[in-house]
């Protein structure tokens, strides 16, 4: 398995065609595609925290992660965008994942489970309406220390 670059559309394209329920991202910081026998088997994509109080410059969140199911995918792209991450200055890396999910891969890259149960709900309000088709369920926000 091996990292390699993507552009914003064609990541974006395979997010919308493979990942489970969100979908594609407006704008990221970086992005990049794992390729295993020549074919892309996955992508992750980082951007700013969506979270507020935690985009403080030196934190950035991964915001897709996505892959057709190749084993061991999840937790390379994972590990390489903690890696390039660091490269590039960040102190710490997160992300968001359902409650139903194990966290399996990111316990494999070196994340640890940084809170259970956060957030859900709609971001929808009567001054600024929003609609979404991203689950409006709990999640556990997952965390590495790039320092």
């Amino acid at each position: 398995m091996k990292a390699v670059p993507i552009e914003l559309k064609a990541a974006n394209e395979y997010v919308a065609q493979n990942h489970r329920h969100h979908a594609p991202v407006y704008r990221d910081k970086f992005r990049f595609a794992c390729m295993e026998n020549g074919r892309i088997c996955g992508v992750i994509q980082c951007g700013r925290p969506v979270a507020r109080h935690l985009d403080n410059g030196k934190t950035i969140e991964v915001t897709r992660c996505c892959t057709d199911g190749t084993a061991n995918a999840c937790s390379f792209l994972y590990g390489r965008a903690a890696r390039i991450a660091k490269e590039m200055g960040y102190e710490k890396i997160i992300t968001y994942i359902l409650d139903s999910e194990s966290g399996g891969s990111l316990l494999a890259a070196g994340w640890t489970c940084d809170r259970e149960s956060t957030g859900g709900g709609s971001w929808d309000t009567p001054s600024r309406r929003r609609s979404t088709t991203a689950p409006q369920c709990k999640k556990q926000r997952w965390v590495k220390d790039l320092r």
